[in-house]
C-alpha cells in the first residue's frame, strides 16, 4: 500500500518554488489503498474502502499570491481562487524551545494572533477544513451541506458559511453548544440541532448521517473529505515552506486522527516534490486519557480498534477527558489510507495525555509564548514535553508543533462574540427527522 501511495503521489522534480496566479493544473480522486480511480464526489473505494484521496496535476508545491490558504489552493480541491485570510502560520519558537532545550522547534500557531499574522478567527485550524469544504460542494453544485461535530467544527463551518449561499446543517452534542460562538451574527443559511448532553459525537454523526440521507442534503464526508484532510494538510506544507525542508516530527493532539492522516499525506506530496527532502515526517499524536481508543489499539500493535468497547463506559470515560472534542469513538484508524497506515508509514508515535499534565503544559505554554491556547493544543504541547522526555526527538531536530487551536482571549478584545443558538434540540435519537427538520 506504501509503494502504491508513493509512485501515486511521485512528481517531477524543479528547480525552484513557483508563485503562480494562474490556475495550471486539476486534479482527480483516487483511491488511498488500491489506487482506483474514483469519482469526483466518491467517499469510498468500492474495492477495498479507501479513503478517498485528491492528486494534483501540479506534481511540485507552487505558491499564489493570496492571503491565508488560498496560497496553497495548487493543493487544495478547489477550482479558484478561496476568499479568505484564514490560513496556518508558522514561527520558530525560543520560549518553548528554550523551556525544552530545542534548537529547532517550529509552531505551527492555529487560531487568532494578529501580531504574527494569524487570523483564524474562530481560534481553532477547523477552519482550514471549513472553507475548502464549502467552496468544493458549492463547485459540485450541491447548496444543503450536513455535518456532524463536537464543536469546534461546527464553529469554523459556521463561520465559513456566514452570508453565502450554501445552507449549513450541524449537528452538535449539548456538552458543545457552549463552543457555538462565532465573530459575528449569525445568517439564516446555519441550522444548529443539539442533542441531548447524554450523546456524545458519535451519537452526533449518527443522526447527521439520517439527516445527510434525505432528499437535496449532502453529507459533508468527515475524514473521508479530501478538501477536509487538505485544508488541515496546509500546516505541513506551511511549516515545510518556513523551515525549507519537511520537518523530522510533526505533534499533534487528535480525536478521530484526521489531522494525522492531512499531514502524512501533504508529507509524502512534499517528499515527491523533491525540494524539501526525502524523509516522511514522523507522526507524533497525542490522545487525552481515559478514553484514548487509538493510543490503545497502537501500543499494542492492532490494525484494528476493538469494536466491541462497551458504550457507557465509553461515555463515561469521555465525560472524564480534560477536553472531550479529542474523543471519537470510531475514528479512521484501519481503513486503508488511515491513521493506522499514516503512524506505520512515518514510524510514529501515539502518546496517552492524562489531564493534569495537559493542564500544566498549557500553562507552561502559555508563559513560555505569551498567548493563550486551547486545551486540545496543550495535549499535543504534552506529547512534545514526554517526547524530549523520552528522548524521542533530539535537541537539533526540525519540528513542528501544529498549536490547534489559540488565541480566544486575544480575540475578545477585537471582537464581540456571538452565541449560535439551536433551531432544533432533540432528546432522542430515534425521532422521525423528516417531520422535524425546519
Amino acid at each position: 500500500m506504501f509503494f502504491q501511495t508513493v509512485q501515486l503521489m511521485h512528481s517531477i522534480v524543479k528547480p525552484s518554488l513557483q508563485h503562480n496566479d494562474n490556475r495550471l493544473s486539476n486534479f482527480n480522486i483516487v483511491c488511498s489503498g488500491c489506487g482506483t480511480e474514483l469519482s469526483d464526489e466518491a467517499l469510498t473505494c468500492p474495492s477495498d474502502n479507501g479513503l478517498p484521496r485528491a492528486m494534483y496535476s501540479s506534481r511540485q508545491l507552487q505558491l499564489h499570491d493570496h492571503p491565508g490558504m488560498g496560497r496553497f489552493r495548487e493543493w487544495l480541491p478547489v477550482n479558484g481562487p478561496m476568499d479568505t485570510k484564514a490560513g496556518p502560520i508558522t514561527y520558530k519558537s525560543t520560549g518553548l524551545a528554550s523551556e525544552l532545550g530545542l534548537t529547532n522547534l517550529y509552531i505551527g500557531f492555529n487560531g487568532y494572533w494578529p501580531e504574527m499574522g494569524a487570523n483564524i478567527l474562530t481560534c481553532s485550524f477547523k477552519e482550514l477544513e471549513a472553507y475548502p469544504t464549502i467552496q468544493r460542494m458549492q463547485e459540485l453544485g450541491h447548496r444543503k451541506l450536513v455535518l456532524a461535530s463536537a464543536g469546534n467544527t461546527a464553529r469554523a463551518f459556521a463561520h465559513a458559511a456566514v452570508g453565502s449561499n450554501t445552507e449549513i446543517y450541524i449537528v452538535v452534542p449539548g456538552s458543545g453548544i457552549d463552543r457555538m460562538w462565532i465573530p459575528e451574527e449569525p445568517t439564516d443559511n446555519i441550522h444548529l440541532i443539539s442533542i441531548a448532553k447524554t450523546f456524545d459525537y458519535t451519537d452526533a454523526i449518527m443522526l447527521a448521517n439520517r439527516i445527510a440521507g434525505l432528499p437535496g442534503m449532502t453529507p459533508e464526508g468527515g475524514a473521508r473529505n479530501v478538501a477536509r484532510r487538505d485544508g488541515m494538510g496546509t500546516v505541513m506544507l506551511d511549516g515545510a515552506v518556513t523551515m525549507g525542508r519537511i520537518p523530522d516530527h510533526y505533534f499533534q493532539a487528535i480525536g478521530s486522527g484526521t489531522g494525522g492522516i492531512a499531514a502524512w499525506e501533504a508529507s509524502v506530496r512534499l517528499q515527491a516534490d523533491g525540494r524539501f527532502g526525502k524523509r516522511l515526517s514522523k507522526l507524533h499524536l497525542a490522545q487525552n486519557l481515559p478514553f484514548a481508543p487509538i493510543f490503545d489499539a497502537w501500543q499494542h500493535g492492532c490494525r484494528e480498534i476493538d469494536e466491541e468497547v462497551d458504550e457507557h463506559n465509553a461515555k463515561q470515560q469521555i465525560n472524564r477527558m480534560y477536553t472531550d472534542i479529542l474523543s471519537n469513538r470510531k475514528p479512521p484508524y484501519s481503513v486503508p489510507g488511515g491513521v493506522y497506515d499514516a503512524l506505520s508509514s512515518t514510524g510514529g508515535q501515539v502518546y496517552g495525555i492524562s489531564n493534569s499534565l495537559a493542564r500544566s503544559c498549557k500553562n507552561i505554554f502559555e508563559e513560555a509564548e505569551d498567548i493563550d491556547i486551547m486545551a486540545p493544543a496543550a495535549v499535543g504541547v504534552a506529547s512534545l514535553v514526554e517526547a524530549v522526555e523520552l528522548g524521542r526527538v533530539k535537541a537539533d531536530d526540525h519540528i513542528l508543533l501544529n498549536i490547534t487551536g489559540g488565541g480566544v482571549e486575544r480575540l475578545k478584545e477585537d471582537f464581540d462574540l456571538c452565541k449560535i443558538q439551536p433551531e432544533l434540540h432533540i432528546d432522542s435519537l430515534d425521532v422521525d427527522i423528516e417531520e422535524i427538520l425546519p
